[in-house]
Protein backbone atom coordinates (compact mmCIF):
# COMPACT_ATOMS: atom_id res chain seq x y z
CA UNK A 1 0.00 0.00 0.00
CA UNK A 2 1.43 3.49 -0.75
CA UNK A 3 0.51 4.98 2.03
CA UNK A 4 3.55 7.95 2.51
CA UNK A 5 3.09 10.61 -0.67
CA UNK A 6 6.20 12.38 -1.28
CA UNK A 7 5.67 15.38 -2.79
CA UNK A 8 8.33 15.78 -5.70
CA UNK A 9 8.33 19.83 -6.44
CA UNK A 10 11.10 20.07 -8.67
CA UNK A 11 13.59 21.33 -6.76
CA UNK A 12 16.48 20.15 -4.76
CA UNK A 13 14.79 19.51 -1.47
CA UNK A 14 11.95 17.29 -2.35
CA UNK A 15 14.24 16.07 -4.44
CA UNK A 16 16.32 14.39 -1.21
CA UNK A 17 13.14 14.46 0.99
CA UNK A 18 11.68 11.75 -1.09
CA UNK A 19 14.82 9.87 -1.63
CA UNK A 20 15.06 8.98 2.25
CA UNK A 21 11.29 8.29 2.72
CA UNK A 22 11.84 5.47 0.50
CA UNK A 23 14.98 4.15 2.34
CA UNK A 24 13.40 4.42 5.42
CA UNK A 25 9.42 3.30 4.88
CA UNK A 26 10.20 1.40 1.61
CA UNK A 27 9.65 1.35 -1.78
CA UNK A 28 6.22 -0.02 -2.01
CA UNK A 29 4.99 2.59 0.58
CA UNK A 30 5.67 5.46 -0.83
CA UNK A 31 3.83 7.39 -3.94
CA UNK A 32 5.71 10.27 -5.64
CA UNK A 33 3.77 13.03 -6.66
CA UNK A 34 4.92 16.08 -9.29
CA UNK A 35 2.56 18.87 -9.67
CA UNK A 36 3.16 20.52 -12.38
CA UNK A 37 2.00 24.01 -13.11
CA UNK A 38 3.12 23.64 -17.10
CA UNK A 39 5.32 26.73 -16.61
CA UNK A 40 8.24 24.98 -15.14
CA UNK A 41 11.52 25.64 -16.80
CA UNK A 42 12.83 23.05 -19.42
CA UNK A 43 15.48 20.99 -17.07
CA UNK A 44 13.09 20.14 -14.38
CA UNK A 45 11.84 17.16 -16.78
CA UNK A 46 15.13 16.11 -17.51
CA UNK A 47 15.79 16.26 -13.50
CA UNK A 48 12.27 14.13 -12.72
CA UNK A 49 13.83 11.89 -15.13
CA UNK A 50 16.87 11.47 -13.24
CA UNK A 51 15.31 11.16 -10.03
CA UNK A 52 12.89 8.17 -10.72
CA UNK A 53 16.30 6.18 -11.80
CA UNK A 54 17.39 7.44 -8.60
CA UNK A 55 14.72 6.64 -6.69
CA UNK A 56 13.35 3.49 -8.80
CA UNK A 57 10.53 4.50 -8.71
CA UNK A 58 7.82 6.50 -11.70
CA UNK A 59 6.58 10.52 -10.11
CA UNK A 60 3.30 10.66 -11.17
CA UNK A 61 2.28 14.13 -12.23
CA UNK A 62 -0.93 15.80 -11.96
CA UNK A 63 -1.62 19.45 -13.04
CA UNK A 64 -4.93 21.65 -12.69
CA UNK A 65 -7.85 21.38 -15.08
CA UNK A 66 -9.31 24.57 -14.25
CA UNK A 67 -6.34 26.43 -15.58
CA UNK A 68 -5.30 26.06 -19.02
CA UNK A 69 -2.39 28.09 -18.21
CA UNK A 70 -0.59 30.42 -15.56
CA UNK A 71 -1.16 33.33 -17.56
CA UNK A 72 -4.87 32.11 -17.59
CA UNK A 73 -4.92 32.63 -13.61
CA UNK A 74 -3.20 35.88 -13.66
CA UNK A 75 -6.30 37.23 -16.07
CA UNK A 76 -8.89 36.02 -13.94
CA UNK A 77 -8.16 37.50 -11.08
CA UNK A 78 -6.21 40.53 -12.29
CA UNK A 79 -3.43 39.92 -10.00
CA UNK A 80 -0.12 38.45 -9.25
CA UNK A 81 -0.13 38.29 -5.62
CA UNK A 82 -2.50 39.04 -2.87
CA UNK A 83 -3.32 38.76 0.84
CA UNK A 84 -2.74 34.83 0.84
CA UNK A 85 0.24 34.74 -1.41
CA UNK A 86 0.83 34.42 -5.09
CA UNK A 87 -2.11 33.78 -6.80
CA UNK A 88 -0.79 31.08 -9.06
CA UNK A 89 0.24 29.04 -6.53
CA UNK A 90 -3.08 28.76 -5.05
CA UNK A 91 -4.34 28.00 -7.79
CA UNK A 92 -2.08 25.89 -9.75
CA UNK A 93 -0.43 23.90 -6.64
CA UNK A 94 -2.37 24.40 -3.28
CA UNK A 95 -6.38 23.87 -4.65
CA UNK A 96 -4.82 21.18 -7.49
CA UNK A 97 -3.37 19.34 -4.40
CA UNK A 98 -6.48 19.53 -2.16
CA UNK A 99 -8.85 18.23 -5.26
CA UNK A 100 -5.97 15.15 -5.27
CA UNK A 101 -6.49 14.64 -1.33
CA UNK A 102 -10.58 13.87 -1.63
CA UNK A 103 -9.95 11.15 -3.52
CA UNK A 104 -6.94 9.39 -2.65
CA UNK A 105 -5.56 7.95 0.85
CA UNK A 106 -2.43 8.26 2.73
CA UNK A 107 -0.81 8.08 6.58
CA UNK A 108 1.12 10.55 5.78
CA UNK A 109 2.42 13.54 3.28
CA UNK A 110 6.02 14.04 3.00
CA UNK A 111 7.70 17.80 2.26
CA UNK A 112 10.86 19.03 1.89
CA UNK A 113 11.61 21.47 4.61
CA UNK A 114 15.25 22.06 5.21
CA UNK A 115 17.21 22.83 8.33
CA UNK A 116 16.51 26.65 7.68
CA UNK A 117 12.59 26.41 7.44
CA UNK A 118 12.04 24.66 11.00
CA UNK A 119 9.20 27.80 11.25
CA UNK A 120 7.49 26.21 8.11
CA UNK A 121 7.40 22.96 9.20
CA UNK A 122 5.36 24.10 12.25
CA UNK A 123 3.23 26.49 10.51
CA UNK A 124 2.01 23.79 8.13
CA UNK A 125 1.84 21.53 11.12
CA UNK A 126 -1.05 24.16 12.75
CA UNK A 127 -2.37 25.12 9.97
CA UNK A 128 -2.44 22.61 7.86
CA UNK A 129 -2.95 19.17 9.96
CA UNK A 130 -5.07 17.73 7.16
CA UNK A 131 -2.09 17.08 5.64
CA UNK A 132 -0.37 15.10 8.25
CA UNK A 133 3.11 16.15 7.31
CA UNK A 134 6.15 14.72 7.94
CA UNK A 135 9.93 16.52 7.44
CA UNK A 136 12.15 14.11 6.68
CA UNK A 137 15.05 16.86 6.32
CA UNK A 138 14.82 18.23 9.43
CA UNK A 139 14.90 14.71 10.94
CA UNK A 140 18.31 14.11 9.60
CA UNK A 141 19.22 18.46 10.14
CA UNK A 142 19.88 18.61 6.24
CA UNK A 143 20.29 22.09 5.08
CA UNK A 144 19.97 22.81 0.89
CA UNK A 145 23.63 22.95 0.36
CA UNK A 146 24.24 19.74 1.63
CA UNK A 147 20.43 17.97 -0.48
CA UNK A 148 22.58 19.47 -3.24
CA UNK A 149 25.88 17.43 -2.16
CA UNK A 150 23.79 14.28 -2.07
CA UNK A 151 21.77 14.45 -5.54
CA UNK A 152 25.13 15.15 -7.10
CA UNK A 153 26.75 12.52 -5.02
CA UNK A 154 24.13 10.54 -6.83
CA UNK A 155 25.42 11.14 -10.32
CA UNK A 156 22.67 13.18 -11.08
CA UNK A 157 23.36 16.82 -12.29
CA UNK A 158 21.29 19.97 -10.80
CA UNK A 159 18.23 21.91 -12.09
CA UNK A 160 19.74 24.59 -14.31
CA UNK A 161 18.37 27.28 -12.46
CA UNK A 162 20.59 26.35 -9.19
CA UNK A 163 23.96 26.60 -11.73
CA UNK A 164 22.56 30.29 -12.76
CA UNK A 165 22.50 31.65 -9.04
CA UNK A 166 18.59 31.47 -8.85
CA UNK A 167 17.92 29.49 -5.42
CA UNK A 168 14.78 27.45 -6.44
CA UNK A 169 14.03 25.36 -9.63
CA UNK A 170 9.95 27.79 -9.59
CA UNK A 171 8.09 28.56 -12.68
CA UNK A 172 11.39 29.52 -14.38
CA UNK A 173 9.73 29.62 -17.83
CA UNK A 174 7.88 32.97 -17.09
CA UNK A 175 10.25 33.83 -13.83
CA UNK A 176 8.62 33.52 -9.96
CA UNK A 177 6.36 36.38 -9.12
CA UNK A 178 7.51 35.99 -6.00
CA UNK A 179 11.19 37.01 -6.34
CA UNK A 180 11.97 40.18 -4.90
CA UNK A 181 13.98 43.01 -6.48
CA UNK A 182 16.65 41.36 -6.70
CA UNK A 183 15.42 38.54 -8.45
CA UNK A 184 13.99 40.63 -11.24
CA UNK A 185 17.15 42.43 -11.74
CA UNK A 186 18.50 39.31 -12.52
CA UNK A 187 16.27 38.44 -14.53
CA UNK A 188 16.42 41.60 -16.65
CA UNK A 189 19.87 41.21 -16.83
CA UNK A 190 19.94 37.48 -17.86
CA UNK A 191 16.43 36.82 -19.59
CA UNK A 192 15.45 40.52 -20.90
CA UNK A 193 12.39 38.91 -22.84
CA UNK A 194 11.22 37.10 -19.46
CA UNK A 195 11.32 40.35 -17.80
CA UNK A 196 9.70 42.33 -20.76
CA UNK A 197 6.98 40.00 -21.14
CA UNK A 198 6.53 40.17 -17.18
CA UNK A 199 6.04 43.53 -17.19
CA UNK A 200 3.58 43.92 -20.12
CA UNK A 201 1.42 41.33 -18.05
CA UNK A 202 1.55 43.94 -15.08
CA UNK A 203 0.71 46.36 -17.36
CA UNK A 204 -1.70 44.23 -18.90
CA UNK A 205 -3.66 43.80 -15.55
CA UNK A 206 -3.47 47.06 -14.33
CA UNK A 207 -5.33 48.33 -16.80
CA UNK A 208 -7.88 45.94 -16.63
CA UNK A 209 -8.17 46.35 -12.86
CA UNK A 210 -7.85 50.16 -13.02
CA UNK A 211 -5.17 50.22 -10.24
CA UNK A 212 -1.63 49.17 -9.89
CA UNK A 213 -1.30 45.58 -10.27
CA UNK A 214 2.70 45.02 -8.91
CA UNK A 215 4.90 41.84 -8.10
CA UNK A 216 6.82 44.35 -5.65
CA UNK A 217 7.11 46.66 -3.25
CA UNK A 218 10.00 48.84 -1.89
CA UNK A 219 10.35 47.98 1.70
CA UNK A 220 12.25 51.18 2.43
CA UNK A 221 10.89 53.87 4.94
CA UNK A 222 8.00 55.56 2.62
CA UNK A 223 7.68 51.78 0.49
CA UNK A 224 5.42 52.19 -2.34
CA UNK A 225 4.45 49.64 -4.81
CA UNK A 226 7.32 48.88 -7.59
CA UNK A 227 6.51 48.03 -11.30
CA UNK A 228 8.95 46.00 -13.51
CA UNK A 229 9.06 49.47 -16.02
CA UNK A 230 7.02 52.20 -15.62
CA UNK A 231 3.58 52.66 -16.00
CA UNK A 232 2.31 56.28 -18.26
CA UNK A 233 -0.75 56.09 -15.98
CA UNK A 234 0.83 55.92 -12.66
CA UNK A 235 3.85 58.03 -13.01
CA UNK A 236 4.63 58.32 -9.51
CA UNK A 237 5.06 54.63 -8.53
CA UNK A 238 9.17 53.70 -9.11
CA UNK A 239 9.98 50.95 -11.23
CA UNK A 240 12.80 48.25 -11.06
CA UNK A 241 15.18 51.13 -12.15
CA UNK A 242 15.26 53.22 -9.25
CA UNK A 243 15.88 50.48 -6.96
CA UNK A 244 18.89 48.76 -5.41
CA UNK A 245 18.21 44.64 -5.18
CA UNK A 246 19.79 42.60 -3.16
CA UNK A 247 21.47 39.38 -5.32
CA UNK A 248 18.56 36.73 -5.14
CA UNK A 249 17.75 35.24 -1.78
CA UNK A 250 17.15 31.60 -1.35
CA UNK A 251 13.54 31.24 -1.96
CA UNK A 252 10.86 28.45 -0.21
CA UNK A 253 10.23 25.66 -2.59
CA UNK A 254 7.31 26.18 -4.09
CA UNK A 255 4.42 23.32 -3.09
CA UNK A 256 1.04 25.31 -2.75
CA UNK A 257 1.94 26.33 0.49
CA UNK A 258 4.43 29.16 -0.13
CA UNK A 259 3.06 32.71 2.03
CA UNK A 260 0.12 30.96 3.47
CA UNK A 261 0.24 31.31 7.46
CA UNK A 262 3.84 31.41 7.72
CA UNK A 263 5.56 32.02 10.82
CA UNK A 264 8.62 33.80 9.02
CA UNK A 265 9.78 35.42 6.11
CA UNK A 266 12.67 35.70 4.59
CA UNK A 267 14.17 38.78 2.69
CA UNK A 268 13.03 38.06 -0.51
CA UNK A 269 9.45 36.93 0.13
CA UNK A 270 9.34 40.56 2.16
CA UNK A 271 9.71 42.48 -1.18
CA UNK A 272 6.72 40.48 -2.79
CA UNK A 273 3.64 43.05 -3.39
CA UNK A 274 0.38 41.52 -1.43
CA UNK A 275 -2.70 42.98 -3.21
CA UNK A 276 -5.00 43.71 -0.63
CA UNK A 277 -7.96 42.74 -3.30
CA UNK A 278 -10.78 40.03 -3.29
CA UNK A 279 -10.19 37.53 -5.71
CA UNK A 280 -13.92 37.35 -7.98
Amino acid sequence: MNNIIGWWSGGITSAVACKIVIDLYGINNVRLVFIDTRNEDEDTYRFKNDCEKWYGKEIETITSTKHESIQAVWRRYKALNNANGAVCSSELKRLVRQQWQKTNEWKYQVFGFELTEAKRAISLKLNHSETKPIFPLLMFGYSKKECIEIVQNAGIEVPQTYKLGYLNNNCFKTGCTQGGIGYWQKIQREYPDKFNTMAEMEHELTDAKDKPVTMLKDQSKGGGLVFLKPHKDYPEIKDISMMKGREPQPLFECNGLCGINDLERNETEEEINYVQSELF
